[in-house]
């Protein structure tokens, strides 16, 4: 038999406050319909003053927990995939960790960008593949509101906040592509790309600093790589795009949403799209639309989901899991 890292429950967590493209246009030179012919975006959430990345990974986790009929005492570690944790340290994770009670096992984050999500799974599948964990609570958490240079609308009408959460428990397969679980992963980074997409800000500046963005060359390199790294995840376990039920992509663009899926010919009618409700919530999109598109009924048990994001670094990857 094979250890499989099996989705047990899922949630998320969305701020109160909604914003719509059209509050945008009394400050920055733009409109609702520039908007969404360049991105698909019609509205995001953005969190309350003093409302912390932390407090969003929490409310997610809980409705996780609560799907998974699980209390946090049964949960082995934390992941929470985040760029913009609360504090320099001491981790989100770890914050969230004491939140939910959960006095046993261990927390930690990982940061990359808009990428965290699949690469949080990516530890956790093989620290429950490796026995170190049972079951881990994998969190992408984001309030990038807060790093926005309100004058720039080539960025600052892209982002939202928000938070999605799974549950991955060890069960036994059969070592087949029929397993449910984490099938397949497969990471990648070239930090020359460095200077397309990062924050001004940090340590070295004594600043939390603004997102800088090179809009073009991140869709060039998006598009390519993101249906390069699914294809090299599904060809690990023997499968194609013909086989996939759902594609759950990074919701940044629509218009590299629509690339990814033609490359991979998968239609436009297997993939979830929030993008238009959500914005970029970079490390939280993933979960928060596995968790929507659960909600909506699309993704069901027995489905095969391809997961993809690219972010800064650039750092990119797939996971491929039978829901």
């Amino acid at each position: 038999m094979t250890v499989r890292a099996v989705v047990r429950g899922v949630g998320h967590y969305l701020p109160e406050r909604v914003v719509p493209n059209s509050e945008f246009e009394a400050t920055i030179d733009t409109s609702d319909e520039w908007i969404k012919s360049r991105s698909g975006i019609e509205r995001r959430h953005f969190a309350a003053e003093g409302q912390t990345t932390s407090d969003l990974g929490a409310r997610a986790a809980e409705a996780a927990l609560a799907h998974a009929g699980l209390g946090a005492e049964e949960i082995d570690a934390i992941i929470v995939a985040t760029s913009t944790a609360d504090l320099t340290f001491p981790s989100a994770a770890t914050m969230i960790q004491a939140r939910l009670g959960m006095t046993r096992g261990f927390a930690f984050d990982v940061q990359a960008v808009c990428a965290g999500f699949v690469f949080a799974l990516a530890n956790a599948n093989a620290l429950i593949v490796s026995g170190q964990a049972r079951r881990v609570l994998v969190i992408g958490a984001e309030t990038f509101s807060r790093l926005m240079d309100w004058t720039d609308r080539g960025t600052c009408v892209l982002f939202g906040d928000g938070a999605g959460a799974l549950v991955l428990e060890a069960q036994e397969g059969a070592g087949t592509p029929e397993d449910r679980g984490i099938l397949a992963t497969d990471l990648n980074s070239d930090g020359r790309q460095k200077d397309i997409l990062y924050v001004d800000g940090g340590v070295s500046t004594g600043t939390t600093g603004h997102l800088r963005m090179q809009g073009k060359e991140v869709f060039r390199h998006a598009v390519e790589k993101l249906a390069e790294t699914a294809h090299a995840a599904l060809d690990k376990v023997g499968l194609s795009g013909a086989d996939v039920d759902w594609i759950v992509p990074h919701q940044a663009n629509i218009r590299i949403i629509e690339g990814t899926a033609k490359r991979m010919q998968v239609p436009m009618e297997r993939v979830v799209v929030t993008v238009q409700d959500h914005g970029n919530t970079s490390a939280a999109s993933i979960p928060l639309a596995l968790s929507v598109g659960v909600a909506r009924g699309q993704i069901k048990p027995g489905d095969l989901v391809v997961t993809e994001a690219i972010g800064g670094g650039l750092a990119w990857g797939a996971v491929v899991l039978r829901w």
